[in-house]
Parts: C-alpha cells; sequence; structure tokens
C-alpha cells in the first residue's frame, strides 16, 4: 500500500517528468511501479510506470548555502497508468517541460510547472481527492514537505479527467 509520504506529480513537455516521492523526485533510471490503492487517486486501483527521466536540476542558493529555489528542466518520463481493476491504460510519452520550485519558510514548497502535468490528489490534499488530473499549461501548487499535503493554488490551460478516461 502507498504510504502518505508518496505524492505523485509528473510532468514533460508532452505528460509526464518526474514522480515526487515524499517531495523528492524519483531516479530518472526505470523505477519499480507504483500500486495506488482503490480511493487514494482514483476510485479503482491505479498502477503507474514509468521510466527515462533525463531532466537537468539546477539549484539556487542563498548566503548561507540553504537551497531556496529549484529550476528542473528537459526531457522527463515516459509511461503507463492502469486501471487495475480493468485493464484500462492511459499511455504517455516522455517529453520536455519544466518546474520551478521555491523553498518557502514554514516547510511550504509552491512549484510552478509549465507543459504537461499529472497531477495525483489523494484525499488529504486541497482540493480533496481522490482524482488523477492531466493538465497542458501552466499550474501552480503548494506542497507542505512536513504533511505531505498539496494545495493546487492555479490551473489555467486545458485539464482532462484521467480516472474517467481510465474508468473504461
Amino acid at each position: 500500500m502507498v504510504g502518505s509520504l508518496v505524492k505523485r506529480v509528473l510532468v514533460t513537455g508532452m505528460v509526464v517528468s518526474a514522480t515526487l516521492v515524499g517531495g523528492h523526485v524519483r531516479p530518472a533510471a526505470a523505477a519499480d511501479p507504483i500500486d495506488f490503492p482503490a480511493g487514494l487517486v482514483c476510485e479503482f486501483p491505479v498502477r503507474l510506470a514509468s521510466s527515462g527521466d533525463t531532466r537537468k536540476v539546477h539549484e539556487f542558493r542563498d548566503a548561507a548555502g540553504n537551497v531556496v529555489r529549484t529550476l528542473q528542466t528537459g526531457l522527463g518520463s515516459a509511461g503507463t497508468l492502469t486501471n487495475l481493476d480493468t485493464g484500462a491504460t492511459f499511455s504517455f510519452p516522455a517529453n520536455g517541460a519544466v518546474w520551478n520550485i521555491v523553498n518557502k519558510p514554514g516547510g511550504i514548497q509552491t512549484f510552478t510547472t509549465m507543459g504537461h502535468l499529472i497531477l495525483f490528489l489523494f484525499p488529504s490534499d486541497i482540493p480533496a481527492g481522490p482524482s488523477t488530473t492531466l493538465y497542458v499549461g501552466r499550474v501552480v501548487f503548494d506542497v507542505d514537505t512536513a504533511t505531505g499535503v498539496f494545495t493546487l493554488k492555479s490551473a489555467t490551460g486545458r485539464s482532462t479527467d484521467l480516472c474517467a478516461a481510465l474508468s473504461h
């Protein structure tokens, strides 16, 4: 079962770039699939399988050496989401995207993503999930690094409900 620290953001220029696990990007090589139980990211169980993230990470530090901003650019992961009840799939190629991550006081990180983003929201997030949405455009969300709670701040562009797409 997926713990509360497994966080779920995928971004690339076409669809997906990386998965956040407890606020950290998964390794670039093929990662073990993640199985989300029913009710966490969709009303049914979902498997995420991805590989091939080759993004570049640029860190910006303050005078004390603390990372205050991270810029991630380049080609992200290709992968597949699978409805484990029906076998329905949604596959995505690796393409480029940009993430700007600002570390704020109190353990809040603000993510601004441009390009394609698959955002998984859990029941504990704001707005409350379960939901899995493909955004094409600009998305801004906060992550509380202490609690793992995501708060969606804004989204411009197109959105597609991937739970609905996988429910067939």
